[in-house]
């Protein structure tokens, strides 16, 4: 499984392709976006943004900008993206193993879908919902096993927590389904571009 400094390196590139940010907008982003870094600290930012820096897949600038009438202004450091760092994020969000679909990852990797290419995004749909669907039954049939010594409420919870995995197994069928017809259609008619291709330019 993915160490979280590895989702937190692919969300922080993938923020940055969209536009040049400070350290206070790149954290509140990640908060507003991205649920599994609602409760990020600066205290973990900043060594994540060090390393980056180190490998050469973000650069510094010092933008200044008017904080108020009583501060004034203020020189505050702006980081960008590479072109190592984006070929970096385009490595990750090409690879469809198990860092791309389990718990913890798949949403990260799930919000950068649009610069996915359309068969890594199927392979990653299909291998979370054969995970989930594994993990369902599982459950269910430990439930099933220990229902006589289990009280009414954990079996109301855990029956709770099947249903909400079912949920995402059908929310991800519905996806894999749109996924195979946009693919299909792409197939007939092989003048058409991938939206899904950076080199695709849309038509005049």
């Amino acid at each position: 499984m993915a160490r979280r400094s590895d989702v937190l390196e692919l969300a922080v590139l993938g923020l940055l392709q969209e536009s040049p940010l400070h350290g206070y907008a790149l954290r509140k982003r990640l908060n507003d976006r991205l649920g599994v870094f609602a409760a990020l600290s600066f205290g973990t930012l900043y060594p994540a943004l060090r390393t980056l820096l180190t490998r050469g897949w973000i650069r510094e600038s010092a933008a200044t900008e008017v904080d108020g009438p009583t501060l004034g202004r203020r020189a505050r450091i702006v980081y960008e993206i590479t072109a190592e760092g984006k070929e970096h994020f385009q490595a990750l969000v090409s690879s469809p193993g198990p860092d791309a679909w389990e718990d913890g990852t798949f949403d990260v990797h799930f919000a950068f879908f649009a610069r996915t290419d359309a068969a890594t995004r199927l392979r990653i749909l299909e291998n979370r919902r054969l995970r989930l669907t594994e993990r369902m039954e599982t459950a269910r049939q430990a439930r099933l096993r220990n229902r006589e010594r289990l009280d009414e409420y954990t079996l109301a919870l855990k029956s709770l927590g099947e249903e909400a995995v079912e949920h995402e197994v059908r929310w991800l069928s519905e996806l894999i389904d749109s996924e195979r017809a946009s693919n299909m259609t792409h197939l007939d008619d092989p003048d058409k571009p991938d939206p899904s291709d950076p080199r695709a330019v849309p038509p005049t």
